[in-house]
């Protein structure tokens, strides 16, 4: 008796599952996968979008409230000269904002008064100049070395607490010119701040950072120009940029004393040729000047300090 087979049906193996499967590269993705991507780009862009908004916006706010600071300032000056307040401090005998910036603009439009700020801004030039070059290399050699420190160091404690006032008598003896002791004095005034935290830098540097080149197999030049400097990088920066601010002052000092041009020199003689508001007309320009020269060392020094704002 014959009995006919019926079929049974095809199953499909896991392997031929995986087979039957597109290669890489095969049938294009799914619209759906798509637009999972583009759904997940899309909050990317807006929160970068939004991140440089709060950017600006918190720029502009600390903008505002710098503005309305000095405003309020301008007023109160206003308000306490206007009214010969004397209050331990004498404002009868202060020039009102409204004259002092009556002077400015009348200055404006003289060569003189900018013949002064050249004069001034090439002493600092050159001093600024000398006091870096030499101020960096001395405290990178100071910071590594306790012999060169322990030669030098008494040297710096020693003349360092000395007012660039008390060096003009000395300098204008031993210099040429006078030219050449203003210049000396600014170069003093600017030297040991960037000594001293040149040293201080790189004596923060953090030593296993150092013995983890060395495992490495660097050199000490190596370590020196790999480690050391760049950790030394930020103390050299705030030596750099307090060290601008020193200079002005100590070439003022200078200026007053010795000099024939130079806004320290106009200043004084401002005072001498009792002209108060060209004495805050001068205060100003020294004070522009100071913090455009500071803002300058900043925007300089910045590129160097890129891996530190990584860091953050």
């Amino acid at each position: 008796m014959s009995s006919s087979a019926s079929p049974t049906p095809f199953k499909s193996s896991p392997q031929d599952e995986v087979n039957a499967q597109p290669a890489p590269g095969g049938a294009p993705e799914p619209a759906a996968a798509h637009d999972d991507h583009h759904e997940e780009a899309m909050p990317a862009s807006r929160a970068a979008r939004e991140s440089s908004r709060d950017r600006l916006l918190a720029m502009a706010r600390s903008w505002a409230i710098s503005v309305t600071s000095v405003l309020v300032g301008l007023v109160l000056w206003h308000f306490a000269t206007k009214n010969g307040l004397d209050f331990y401090i004498r404002f009868a005998n202060v020039p009102p904002p409204l004259k002092v910036g009556q002077a400015l603009w009348a200055h404006l439009s003289e060569n003189t008064f900018y013949i002064h700020i050249l004069v001034s801004m090439r002493r600092i030039a050159y001093a600024y100049g000398l006091a870096t070059g030499l101020g960096v290399l001395l405290g990178l050699i100071m910071g590594r070395s306790k012999l060169s420190r322990d030669i030098v160091m008494p040297y710096l404690e020693i003349l360092r607490p000395i007012p660039a006032v008390a060096w003009i008598p000395l300098a204008i003896l031993m210099m040429p010119t006078e030219e050449s002791s203003i210049v000396y004095i600014t170069f003093l005034g600017a030297l040991f701040p960037i000594v001293l935290n040149t040293i201080h830098g790189v004596e923060q540097t953090p030593e296993v950072l150092v013995r983890a080149a060395r495992t490495l197999g660097a050199s000490r030049l190596q370590v020196f120009w790999y480690v050391v400097i760049p950790a030394a990088l930020p103390s050299i920066a705030a030596g750099l940029a307090i060290g601008m601010g020193v200079a002005w002052f100590s070439l003022l000092a200078g200026e007053i004393i010795s000099g024939q041009y130079g806004i320290g020199y106009f200043t004084w003689n401002a005072y001498s040729l009792i002209n108060y508001p060209d004495i805050v007309v001068g205060m100003f320009a020294i004070g522009g000047l100071g913090t455009l020269s500071t803002y300058a060392v900043r925007l300089l020094t910045r590129p160097f300090l890129a891996w530190q704002r990584k860091t953050r």
